[in-house]
């Protein structure tokens, strides 16, 4: 990594199992116990069953490392990276510092192996991006808090007290004009098996560089803390000859010349979303049928006694499945609600960066994401959030950041730079185009939270889209599609606003959701 602007990753176990490789052999051994629970402490001499652990490894026999947990800090990494790697899959967990509530510092970006005209390019369009990003902030206080003030409208008598609230909703806007290159620092948390995972496969797109060095890093903190593990370590698969590096390798010669492929692809794309942020493109045809007849099966019931849409709301209406109400989401322990995992919906959606990097945080609803850097061409493809588009100034500023940004883009690409660098100075608004799918179950849960005012506008509006949409297709179940509190309110329970002082100012619960409205 150069070190011009950009740190060196941080990586550091905070915390880990004292002695997690014996663990695999203790907990693979007790399987074949008929003396009761092996403790890692009886694993001696440990040299005698390593075989035995690596053989267990090779055979795919993975739940016994699964049990040892890592807890990462890592910082000076960038959002690219989150997104593209980190944050790719279900088996994880992360708590990382947030744009839309922390302003971004000005001095903290990744900055791949650059040097000369390119380096200079690159920074300077840094520099000008986080320009913009704190003009945006001045711009978009006086019309956001006004959109503020008439939600709490008792509020804007003290303008002073909630001036940092309508700050941070200025920042939440601002940040699309931000590259994805920004840093954040995070807990990150996985198993063991999960760092193995990453490091056979950490030659991939779209952060390449900065995977490898940070990957490395975790898997050296890992050897330090039980050197055991390189019984098992399995080198990285070269990019070649991963299935997306070998179709670049393969195609690419003949067949992927120029960037009008990829403009055919994007148009295509938008054209089938049919002006939706989130459009249904598959679902299951008998699903309230199925879910109607998985509730019986719960119960040992005939239809005679359970009627499809009794069955529908005896799931799915808070009065009734007084569970979908709990903070502590108890659906997936609960054997009527996982009747829900049933019926299925496919979307194919187009969110920015930004938003699709708090969707794919519902690891439960997976999409296949894509390559970034093949999207790319070389005209701007961005998102413009409600609020900037409304005001002048700000939105005159931000088409011509997002202009600039592309076209010093497109000067690296010219002077040789990979797409792969270049692609992080892409914005945080940069179109991000993929297919989702999700069970009830999963997706109820993740409408429950994207459906509250206080979710980010973007992901909103593609819930929004969705709910609805489903209402059409399956009005028994879309009925139910709920923010948290109008589902709090239907099951009588109080507090009907779970979120207590950060009560959004609207009470949605009495709303149709064909009336929801809002731009902050």
């Amino acid at each position: 990594m150069a070190s011009t602007v950009s740190l060196e990753p941080q990586v550091k176990i905070e915390k880990a199992f004292s002695t997690p490789f014996s663990n695999v052999i203790a907990t693979a051994r007790t399987c074949y116990s008929s003396k009761g629970i092996i403790k890692d402490e009886e694993i001696v001499p440990l040299e005698r069953w390593q075989p035995l652990a690596k053989s267990i490894y090779e055979a795919g026999h993975h739940t016994t490392f699964q049990h040892a947990y890592l807890q990462f800090t890592l910082s000076n990494v960038s959002r690219q990276f989150i997104w593209s790697f980190l944050h790719s899959h279900p088996f994880y967990n992360s708590e990382q510092v947030s744009q839309r509530y922390v302003k971004i510092k000005k001095d903290g970006y990744c900055v791949p192996k650059l040097s000369g005209e390119a380096l200079s390019l690159y920074t300077e369009t840094i520099q000008m991006q986080t320009e913009a990003y704190f003009k945006l902030i001045k711009l978009l206080h006086e019309p956001t808090a006004a959109h503020y003030f008439s939600r709490f409208p008792a509020r804007q008598n003290y303008p002073d007290k909630y001036g940092k609230d309508i700050t941070k909703k200025c920042q939440e806007f601002a940040r699309y004009v931000m590259p994805v290159a920004t840093f954040a620092y995070l807990y990150h948390t996985i198993s063991a098996v999960t760092l193995l995972r990453y490091y056979r496969l950490v030659n991939q797109y779209d952060a390449p560089e900065e995977q490898r060095v940070v990957i490395r890093k975790m898997v050296d903190a890992l050897l330090e803390h039980d050197p055991l593990y390189k019984t098992i370590l399995e080198e990285p698969i070269p990019l070649e000859q991963t299935p997306e590096g070998k179709f670049f390798l393969e195609f690419s010669s003949d067949r992927l010349n120029g960037t009008d492929y990829r403009k055919e692809f994007i148009k295509e794309f938008d054209d089938s979303l049919e002006g939706r942020v989130s459009k249904l493109i598959d679902y299951k045809n008998n699903g309230e049928k199925v879910l109607a007849a998985a509730v019986r099966e719960v119960y040992g019931l005939p239809e005679s006694m359970l009627p499809d849409d009794d069955a529908i709301d005896m799931v799915l209406h808070p009065g009734e499945n007084t569970l979908l109400g709990e903070s502590l989401v108890l659906t997936t322990h609960s054997k009527l609600s996982r009747a829900m995992y049933h019926v299925h919906y496919t979307f194919r959606k187009k969110l920015s960066h930004t938003a699709d990097s708090q969707d794919q945080r519902h690891r439960m609803t997976p999409g296949s994401r894509p390559v970034l850097s093949k999207q790319l061409t070389d005209e701007p493809d961005y998102i413009t959030p409600a609020l900037i588009t409304e005001n002048g100034n700000a939105h005159t500023l931000y088409k011509e950041t997002m202009n600039r940004t592309w076209e010093n883009i497109n000067k690296l690409l010219q002077l040789g730079v990979p797409e792969d660098d270049a692609a992080y100075l892409l914005p945080n608004a940069v179109n991000i185009r993929f297919t989702e799918s999700a069970d009830l179950l999963n997706l109820h849960h993740k409408h429950a939270m994207r459906l509250c005012y206080n979710a980010q506008e973007e992901i909103w509006r593609a819930s929004l889209d969705e709910a609805q949409q489903i209402r059409e297709v399956n009005p028994g179940i879309g009925k139910y599609l709920l923010p948290p509190c109008t589902i709090r309110d239907l099951g009588n329970q109080r507090p009907i606003c779970p979120e207590g002082t950060r009560f959004c100012g609207e009470k949605v619960w009495r709303y149709d959701i064909s009336e929801y409205e809002r731009v902050i």
